[in-house]
């Protein structure tokens, strides 16, 4: 009777042992953001006036920006600041979430985490450029030419324009990864590239979908996020095409 739960110990201890190594991964990338956090928040209140930089460049004279809540001047620069560090840190937390699925892969499919966590954490920094440089002059111009036959004051509550800052930064971010998914399904045999290329039509029905739901309402900023996200696709199936797995002896 006493070797009852022994035979069942290996899997519960392989569980624990998961858990144990999921806790350490998430502490260490916890603690890089952290670090570099306490390295930036002293210039806080500069790391904010850049992200609304392209806001304040747009606004009518004598227009500003101004703060509802009275905590909002101090905690809105710490969030942005949090957020860059974040982004900062973001190989050792893509390193640290590859590594803990490694033990799980193939050789070959290991050769391939280092160049995956360069390529993710490039794409995501291009995204984020992307719509620093190009969607939020080219959104917020809108809106203020929109604004001026209502001959309304137009003044942005600071909170609300980082929330709009941080939910445009993801979803471009996580928009130009899109090569690295199609070459992730492809190499991992989940998805074959014959059958994406099948897809196609309704993969860029989707991306438009998908900038109309995540985007403001107006036609210039959707384009703005469907178009790369089609172009994306097409890169990764570009590049798939050379991490396709090799066919079994017994296919023709």
């Amino acid at each position: 009777m006493s070797e009852m739960p022994q035979e069942g110990s290996a899997p519960e201890e392989s569980f624990f042992s998961h858990l144990v190594e999921l806790r350490d991964r998430i502490i260490k990338a916890a603690l890089a953001i952290f670090i570099i956090f306490l390295g930036m928040v002293y210039w806080a209140p500069d790391i904010f006036h850049a992200l609304a930089d392209p806001m304040l460049k747009v606004l009518p004279a004598g227009a500003h920006m101004i703060v509802t809540d009275v905590t909002g001047s101090f905690f809105v620069p710490i969030k942005v600041t949090f957020m860059a560090a974040f982004v900062l840190a973001l190989p050792v937390v893509i390193y640290q979430v590859w590594a803990f699925v490694a033990p799980g892969l193939y050789q070959h499919e290991k050769k391939l985490v280092l160049p995956l966590v360069i390529s993710t954490y490039t794409l995501f920094l291009i995204g984020m450029a992307f719509a620093y440089f190009l969607v939020f002059p080219t959104v917020f111009g809108f809106m203020v030419h929109y604004n001026a036959p209502l001959g309304a004051d137009m003044s942005t509550d600071i909170d609300k324009y980082l929330s709009f800052a941080m939910t445009t930064f993801l979803a471009f971010g996580f928009t130009f990864e899109v090569p690295v998914v199609v070459v992730v399904l492809v190499r991992m045999g989940i998805v074959s590239l014959a059958k994406l290329k099948e897809w196609r039509p309704y993969i860029i029905v989707g991306a438009f979908v998908v900038a109309a739901v995540v985007t403001p309402p107006d036609i210039m900023s959707q384009l703005l996020l469907a178009v790369p996200l089609c172009i994306l696709f097409e890169l990764g199936l570009i590049v798939a095409r050379f991490y396709q797995p090799k066919p079994s002896k017994d296919e023709v």
